[in-house]
């Protein structure tokens, strides 16, 4: 996706206004009767048949959504939790369709795990298996600092899917001691711990403790340092026994610059020379290769959905996905992605697939996600009237006009409220998406972009009254604008981010993908580049006409709020000493600082002191809005033409330094305010309701324990083997 991580609102701390029965792991799924949904079925039957029969009788029945968004906060992170408005209203069979949807979803859980460190399904069994041994140390005075500091370490790696922080990708240990860990582990029952065959407890303590407290036992999981050999010294699960040069030469033989369909080689599979006598490999991800046991879930409950498509788009986009889970072959992934844009009737919808390549340092390999939603017919409106408009918006562009694409085709836009959320979208998830990421699919067959409305709902709920920007704003009328103007400024931000911006824009004939020129540069300039378009758009008069901005003081707003962000703010997500390394911070500095540089000779944007405080001034903004073009013409440029050292001087100049003395500043100014630099959300739960042997209902509920989430899931998807 080209993707956006978090909306604005959030960056600035205001209001804005991965028991069931199905097949065992051992079986095939296809191999097995179709469960019974009464499996699902809350422990209260009676509940169950009431409603049921609320439902039989035409009385409405309504889940009421969650009283508290905020459900609790622990290390730099908060647990939030998001509504489902509307689902009550749905049909039934649209019901059922985002049920086994949800389930195919979740399905894939343990893939992200393994995807992101070879080792970490094992240490999260680990801390499954010791859990409530440790919360019953709790109650206990000499070891509740201890089990206090173990809890919060088992939360974090269940908010990152592993034992790497999900944003910053650098790895983080427990503060409690090793010898309280070994405690724990001797205290449960041997045969709940993940032990290899023949494996005892001491040989699993010694082989488990430095993975999980040695810091310098794979530091970071992607590792983008200028220099380094980025394969080689990244964590992650995509590559073994290779080095980034080979890899390069690998795909290098592979791969034509001249195709105009080019494949998305690597999208889905593992690297790796087993010994150094042995060739170079690629293990396929599909229902008979790595990740078998989960894809096979996951294809299982796409063909359950199968049965029930809306419409018959869907229904050959849902045959595709699962064709292409059963064989590997990612011109099958093209046929579904081609398929799945086309889909423009249905209300209810999915992303589920092996879709970003942020994990990977070089670009290539994806990691497993799902997004399962519908269609908020209301909140759409807007953002349809944008992607209306989508040809204007490229023939007015800065960029040269031999970037620009002739015929902006199937641009589908939407609002969305979200159902469920899994893999690399979940805990943390994004607030806008844009697929497919494929270019040539998208200049030939379209693209769809949503705005996930509940998320950023539930976001601008629990961001309210932070006291962010009192702190950091300049002045009264800039906390002012904000206040007034800041909800519908990040929600025309991401619109236009994701539905003009990543749609925008053509590659040079002959030139290749921008992962295959730009390499590790690719994702943050094609970030600065849809946020470039976002920007330079949003005082445009056109957006008036269109009726979705009402004043100027919008787009000022949004400008106040980017220029704060990209120079001071997001360094509340790094510690001391730290660089800029994750593709959306990259970014959004990148911007800025080109910005505040090139506009220096005439104070565009300055940074101001004042009672010993930091602060950025905005001076003019029609001129900001110039330099916003200019560095918008130049990131086209690099992406149109494969310029790697452009993109290279670009991110690593003014992407990837941070002012030391600044970021102290910033850190303690933010340490007194009390907030979470980073949220996620508990999921809702989709319970189907069965009455006289058929599904009448699915109802949401509502789970407000993220530990319990966690646990359940872990027992209820486990698809893979502790190793793949």
């Amino acid at each position: 996706m080209k993707r956006i991580l978090l909306p604005a609102a959030l960056l600035l701390g205001i209001t804005a206004g991965c028991t069931r029965t199905t097949p065992s792991n051992s079986e095939s799924p296809n191999s097995n009767p179709i469960p019974s949904p009464t499996a699902n079925a809350p422990a209260d039957s009676d509940a169950a048949t009431a409603r049921a029969n609320a439902i039989a009788t035409g009385r409405s029945v309504a889940t009421p959504p969650p009283a508290q968004v905020v459900s609790e906060q622990f290390a730099d992170l908060r647990i939030l939790r998001y509504a489902v408005p509307g689902f009550e209203t749905l049909s039934t069979k649209q019901k059922e369709l985002l049920y086994y949807l949800s389930e195919a979803a979740l399905s894939g859980r343990d893939i992200i795990y393994d995807q992101n460190y070879k080792h970490n399904l094992r240490v999260r069994r680990t801390l499954e298996a010791v859990w409530e041994a440790n919360q019953e140390r709790l109650a206990t005075p000499s070891q509740a600092e201890q089990a206090r500091n173990f809890s919060t370490y088992a939360k974090r790696v269940w908010f990152s899917n592993g034992i790497h922080h999900h944003y910053s990708t650098r790895k983080f240990v427990p503060d409690c001691t090793p010898a309280y860990f070994a405690g724990l582990v001797r205290a449960v029952d041997a045969k709940t711990l993940p032990l290899l065959q023949g494996e005892s407890v001491d040989q699993f303590l010694k082989f488990i403790t430095p993975i999980i407290f040695d810091p310098n036992v794979a530091p970071k999981r992607v590792n983008q340092e200028k220099g380094k050999d980025l394969v080689v010294t990244s964590a992650n699960n995509f590559y073994e026994g290779v080095s980034q040069l080979e890899v390069e030469n690998f795909y290098a033989k592979l791969i034509d610059k001249n195709d105009p369909r080019p494949i998305s080689y690597g999208l889905n599979s593992k690297l790796e020379r087993s010994s150094p006598s042995k060739p170079i490999q690629e293990r396929v991800w599909h229902t008979k290769g790595m990740y078998g046991k989960a894809i096979n879930q996951i294809a299982y409950w796409l063909g359950k959905a199968e049965d029930v498509a809306e419409t018959v788009e869907q229904k050959e986009a849902l045959g595709k996905l699962i064709l292409f889970y059963s064989q590997g072959d990612l011109k099958k992934w093209d046929d579904y992605n081609i398929a799945w844009v086309k889909d423009t009737r249905s209300r209810v919808d999915v992303v589920n697939g092996f879709i970003e390549v942020y994990g990977d340092p070089l670009g290539m390999r994806a990691s497993y996600e799902s997004v399962v939603s519908f269609k908020d017919l209301e909140a759409s409106k807007r953002i349809a009237a944008i992607a209306k408009e989508a040809q204007w918006f490229e023939n007015s562009s800065p960029i040269m006009d031999a970037h620009k694409k002739k015929n902006v085709v199937g641009i589908t836009a939407k609002v969305i409220t979200v159902v469920t959320e899994a893999g690399d979208a979940a805990p943390s998830t994004p607030i806008g998406i844009n697929l497919p990421n494929a270019e040539w699919i998208r200049k030939e067959h379209g693209s769809k972009s949503v705005s996930l409305g509940n998320i950023v709902e539930a976001y601008d709920q629990a961001s309210a009254n932070s006291g962010l920007l009192d702190e950091f704003a300049y002045s009264k009328e800039e906390v002012a604008r904000a206040r007034q103007h800041m909800a519908l400024a990040g929600k025309l931000h991401t619109d236009m981010h994701e539905v003009i911006g990543h749609a925008s824009g053509q590659l040079n004939a002959g030139v290749g993908t921008p992962k295959q020129t730009l390499k590790s540069y690719a994702s943050a300039l094609e970030e600065g580049r849809a946020d470039l378009v976002a920007l330079y758009y949003l005082p445009d008069a056109k957006l008036q006409q269109l009726g979705v901005v009402p004043s100027a003081d919008v787009a000022k707003a949004a400008y106040d709020n980017y220029m704060r962000n990209g120079l001071m703010t997001q360094l509340t997500r790094l510690q001391p000493g730290e660089t800029v390394e994750e593709a959306h911070m990259r970014n959004r500095q990148m911007v800025a600082r080109w910005v505040l540089e090139k506009g220096q000779k005439e104070k565009v944007v300055e940074m101001v002191k004042r009672d010993g405080k930091t602060y950025v001034r905005i001076n003019n903004y029609d001129k900001l809005r110039q330099l916003f073009g200019q560095l918008l013409r130049e990131t086209q440029r690099i992406t149109s033409e494969g310029d790697y050292r452009g993109a290279q001087n670009l991110i690593e100049t003014y992407g990837v330094k941070v002012d030391p003395v600044l970021h102290k500043e910033v850190l303690a100014r933010y340490a007194k305010l009390n907030i979470a630099p980073y949220q996620g959300f508990i999921q809702p739960k989709l319970v189907p309701v069965e009455l006289n042997g058929r599904l009448v209902d699915v109802k949401v509920e509502y789970p407000d324990d993220f530990a319990r989430q966690m646990l359940d899931f872990g027992h209820k998807y486990k698809t893979l083997p502790d190793y793949n």
